[in-house]
């Protein structure tokens, strides 16, 4: 491995870099911001890379692959979409200043993209290297799930870019996430003329509103949280029609199967009343057995680097590190920026911690590359159907 020279240079070089990508503003819902990012993104990486991404769409989502020498066995993940809508920069606008790096979407995630493309620079041989680089994360990964994990099949290490957690903790275990839509259909008439005629559509939502939220189990970590609700027309009709949502985390696959079954067991309270419950799994949990080899690694890396000491916490988010870790590829979370605030008006990177993480990185795949031992999780996360259901009483 190449040593990367002055620091102050190499940090100079990382902050331009980042700062052509956060310029370039993509939101994820606006696919020509995304396609007009993944192109910034794309003169970056073969710049530093030598090598021309692979341009993949899907669905409208521009998402960016590179691939070097045979057979896969390390992949790089991360995305360049964010939640941030074009002009975000006239009121967050970027700067340097007191050590901190502030911009829209530079903590999630484009410094970390910057900082895989420099840390693959620093190899001199990036045989069996893949990095991928998807266009829509923030939205639920729905164009680019199936992306990620036929080339995490691939390999025996997923290393992903997300920020750090807080003191640049890396991520060693994530919450899976499943979301539920739960339609209830009554029958409307006049509240005051005849409101025996009617099936409350609201009173039922209510009941099972209370019946989804005791579905959380607190002794696991498990909650399952009914968020937005609609219902109703008119304050004199009974409501005819009702809709919630719910949002379910867990820390084991278990957890996500009994959460699953009982959704899609939910039965009307009401007599004529109906409901359709439609979603299911988004991530299966990314499990702390999933990353303990790769964590330990990183930790000994950092000790020889100098940088730590490394330390590693669990989190209720999601990312793309789920699914490689749900299809059994030993995956290790939280390798981009350390800093904070994502999604929120003080989003930061902490510059003086940009080139040491670098290092660790190109290190984490030196090693992983150099190693002849492939390492495998113990089993795959569970992957549910999610059919709609539908149910009368």
């Amino acid at each position: 491995m190449r040593r990367s020279g002055n620091e102050d240079a190499a940090a100079a070089a990382m902050i331009a870099d980042i700062e052509r990508l956060v310029r370039c503003e993509s939101p994820s819902e606006d696919l020509a911001a995304v396609t007009r990012s993944a192109e910034v993104v794309a003169e970056v990486g073969a710049r530093l890379l030598g090598a021309e991404g692979e341009r993949v769409v899907v669905d409208g989502h521009t998402h960016l692959r590179w691939r070097f020498g045979g057979e896969p066995r390390v992949l790089l993940l991360g995305h360049h979409d964010t939640v941030w809508p074009v002009g975000s920069l006239r009121t967050h606008p970027f700067e340097v200043r007191d050590g901190l790096l502030r911009g829209p979407g530079c903590f999630d995630m484009k410094a970390g993209l910057v900082m895989a493309f420099h840390a693959l620079a620093a190899l001199d041989d990036l045989d069996g290297v893949t990095l991928l680089v998807t266009g829509d994360e923030e939205t639920g990964s729905l164009s680019s799930r199936e992306l990620i994990e036929d080339e995490a099949r691939g390999c025996s290490a997923a290393l992903v870019l997300e920020a750090a957690g807080p003191g640049g903790a890396l991520k060693t275990a994530r919450k899976g996430v499943s979301r539920y839509e739960v339609l209830v259909r009554g029958r409307a008439a006049h509240a005051g003329l005849e409101p025996e005629r009617g099936v409350n559509a609201s009173v039922e939502l209510a009941r099972q509103v209370v019946a989804v939220a005791g579905l959380g189990d607190p002794a696991l970590g498990t909650t399952v949280t009914p968020t937005r609700l609609e219902a109703g027309t008119t304050v004199n009709t009974v409501p005819g029609s009702a809709r919630f949502e719910v949002d379910a985390r867990v820390w084991e696959a278990a957890e996500q199967i009994r959460v699953h079954t009982a959704m899609l067991g939910l039965r009307p309270a009401l007599d004529g009343a109906e409901l359709v419950i439609r979603g299911g799994p988004n991530r299966p949990p990314l499990q702390a057995a999933a990353s303990a080899d790769l964590f330990e690694r990183a930790r000994r890396l950092a000790a020889t680097l100098g940088i730590g000491p490394l330390t590693s916490l669990a989190v209720g988010g999601a990312s793309d590190g789920n699914f490689t870790a749900g299809v059994g590829t030993p995956t290790l979370d939280g390798l981009g920026a350390v800093g904070g605030g994502a999604h929120a008006d003080d989003e930061h990177v902490v510059v003086a911690e940009l080139t040491g993480r670098t290092r660790l990185l190109a290190a984490l795949v030196a090693e992983l590359l150099a190693s002849a031992e492939v390492v495998h999780s113990d089993e795959p996360g569970a992957v549910l159907p999610c059919p709609p259901t539908s149910c009368r009483a």
